[in-house]
């Protein structure tokens, strides 16, 4: 029986997960082992791990490790107790594989934790560039870390052989959290509003902000504008709440200040996949700089303005129009986001994240490959660069 460790840290990773611990669990011969932790354990940020449970998957270990700040020694404390927790968690537990995702510095610290313990590290998400965010960083670190690699687009794949990976620990899979949409039943407009008493205008805006941390110091002068942007819109906009990043305090605060002063707002904390992905369906257009606009709207048709430089780099559909943080370049870009000719311009768009066919090509890599060849990494040079 192998084992699989997966980590998770966060709704958004955990609803990326999702097809892929059910391909697992089904899949004869391997065996799950969940490690949960981040925002999954806090209240503050809709304690989800209760989303995990209900879908009916066994959380094998719990560990703690945020601070109740958000500064940036804060963060730095929580990744030295996330590197303590995990380092506890895996002399009790070894899994066979540990299988990471994406650039989030809770993530980083699983990852730490494991090398001394020589589990073989795979990694989703790797290859990608978020140039505004120490994320960037992460995720690098985490793909030297690793030893075997899941990436969402060609191109991709090839900057992590252009990092000295092996090309034989590269599997090009798109991302897995489209493959969601093979199993899920979207919810209606009425039944999604009935379940989370939301409300949904002729034209709403979903709106999620995370602090740009390579430039926490402006937050509020970047949030300020958007938020400047939305009101001059007239428009109905529902929030979505921030990570845990340096300032994310900051927008929380900010957002629920904006939503009671302008009065044509809600604010959820958590939807869970289903209802979010149906509230991608039933939206107007997306406004801010989360990841989801860059990956998922494409392949709802769905019109993303794309503020400021945490998603700088990334590769991005037509349905994407960035913008910086000035508020008149904001609020234009909504305008023509929404507009009749930008909407209908999208009506052949295909998603460059693929068609949601990954978590089979993950879970097949996982159960086959060689342990005993993953550990053994040597750098790969590529044609032209010998000396």
């Amino acid at each position: 029986m192998r084992i699989i460790g997966v980590i998770s840290v966060s709704r958004s990773d955990y609803g990326i997960y999702r097809p892929i611990l059910r391909q697992i669990s089904a899949t004869p011969g391997l065996r799950l082992e969940l490690f949960v932790s981040g925002m999954h354990l806090s209240p503050e940020f809709g304690r989800t791990i209760d989303e995990i449970l209900h879908d009916g998957f066994h959380v094998a270990h719990q560990i703690e490790m945020l601070v109740s700040s958000d500064t940036p020694q804060a963060i730095a404390k929580s990744m030295a107790v996330g590197t303590m927790g995990f380092a506890q968690a895996f002399s009790t537990s070894r899994p066979d594989i540990l299988l990471t995702l994406g650039d989030r510095f809770e993530m980083h610290s699983a990852v730490v934790a494991a090398l001394p313990f020589r589990i073989p590290i795979a990694h989703i998400h790797g290859g990608e560039t978020t140039e505004g965010l120490i994320d960037e960083a992460i995720r690098h670190s985490i793909t030297k870390m690793s030893h075997l690699h899941f990436a969402a687009t060609e191109e991709y794949g090839q900057r992590i052989i252009q990092m000295g990976e092996e090309p034989w620990r590269v599997v090009v899979t798109g991302a897995p959290s489209l493959d969601n949409l093979r199993s899920i039943q979207l919810l209606s407009r009425d039944e999604l509003t009935r379940c989370h008493n939301l409300t949904l205008e002729e034209q709403s805006l979903l709106v999620t902000y995370h602090p740009v941390t390579l430039e926490h110091e402006k937050t509020g002068e970047h949030l300020g504008a958007l938020l400047s942007a939305l009101e001059a819109t007239g428009m109905y906009c529902i929030f979505t709440y921030p990570n845990a990043d340096t300032e994310g305090r900051r927008v929380i605060e900010m957002v629920h200040h904006f939503a009671e002063s302008y009065g044509r707002a809600q604010i959820v904390t958590n939807l869970g996949t289903r209802s979010y992905f149906s509230l991608l369906a039933h939206v107007t257009a997306m406004v801010g700089n989360s990841s989801s606009g860059i990956v998922e709207a494409a392949t709802f048709r769905l019109p993303v303005v794309n503020v400021g430089n945490r998603q700088r780099g990334r590769l991005h559909g037509k349905n994407v129009i960035d913008v910086g943080n000035d508020k008149e370049e904001i609020f234009e870009a909504i305008r023509r986001a929404t507009s009749v000719e930008f909407r209908g311009s999208l009506a052949e768009l295909e998603n460059p994240y693929g068609r949601g066919a990954a978590s089979e090509a993950i879970v097949n890599s996982l159960a086959r490959v060689d342990l005993e060849r993953l550990v053994w990494k040597r750098f790969h040079r590529i044609r032209g660069t010998e000396t």
